[in-house]
């Protein structure tokens, strides 16, 4: 794949993460179902492509790469479960912009858990996510509902975070295809007893939105994503993801008339600059990890 052709693959998975909130806005059923649904659509399409390319979704999957599956699909079904809350109390913009938290917890994750040193850059970083994020805040009163809608979207990002750190630690041996294919199946395994009843009450346009966001936002984005990768580094990549705010609010805007207040565009815009800067700099040689 050509650079050209790998930067138009990344931002098409950019935009499709972005219909993610939208898909959530539109599907008329509660956050667990939209989850289920969305990660078995995702199962389906995955199976259907690693049979096309002769691969099996078994090879290679031992014990303990299993036991980091289930885990990282367990953080996964939650990060889905909270976002769609957040996106049905909140709106597609704020929730899109507290899951925007994600690197930050991501740091703290690697620094608390993994004992790993934060350079002052990933702590300016940080801090101006942090600050970004008060600034997104509705208000400090919890008896608001957009600001419990934030609050969701912040429990988003944060077990967005952990279902990033147990990938990095596991499964290392096994293709993306594989891991995305395992970690949807553990989503649909945890969330479809809670949901099942209320399938049976969808209307037919909802299967149809819920079917899109299982094919187009979970597997065919996967496989864009991937697929980039092979002539971007993950750096490159990342900073057209950190996009993903900015597409899913234009499409808020156009569709439902979800308008952020000022103070919350200037949030998110220190948000998804910090993330930005993050993908720019030069990466720095991490001290020896800490006993």
């Amino acid at each position: 794949m050509s650079r050209q052709n790998a930067l138009i693959s990344i931002h098409l998975a950019a935009v499709l993460f972005g219909l993610t909130g939208i898909f959530g806005e539109l599907i008329q059923g509660e956050a667990g179902l939209i989850t289920a649904g969305r990660a078995a659509f995702a199962v389906v399409s995955l199976l259907i492509f690693m049979r096309w390319q002769g691969a099996s979704p078994f090879r290679g999957v031992d014990l303990r790469s299993a036991t980091a599956l289930t885990g990282a699909g367990l953080m996964l079904a939650i990060h889905w479960v909270t976002f769609f809350v957040s996106v049905k109390i909140s709106g597609v913009a704020i929730a899109t912009l507290g899951f925007a938290s994600f690197p930050a917890f991501i740091t703290l994750t690697e620094w608390l858990v993994l004992r790993e040193r934060v350079s002052r850059a990933e702590w300016t970083i940080l801090f101006l996510v942090t600050a970004g994020l008060v600034l997104v805040t509705p208000s400090f009163d919890f008896r608001d509902e957009a600001t419990i809608g934030l609050a969701w979207a912040v429990a988003s990002g944060l077990s967005f975070a952990l279902f990033t750190v147990i990938n990095r630690k596991a499964a290392g041996h096994l293709s993306a295809y594989q891991v995305a294919c395992w970690e949807n199946f553990v989503v649909v395994l945890a969330t479809l007893p809670f949901s099942f009843g209320g399938f049976t009450e969808l209307a037919t346009l909802d299967w149809v939105w819920l079917a899109l966001l299982g094919i187009f936002c979970t597997a065919l984005s996967h496989f864009l994503l991937v697929s980039s990768l092979v002539a971007l580094n993950a750096r490159s990549a990342g900073i057209v993801i950190a996009l993903e705010p900015v597409y899913a609010i234009v499409f808020a805007a156009i569709l439902f008339a979800q308008y952020p207040s000022a103070r919350a565009l200037l949030g998110g815009a220190i948000m998804i600059g910090a993330i930005v800067w993050s993908g720019l700099r030069k990466p720095e040689p991490r001290p020896e990890t800490s006993q």
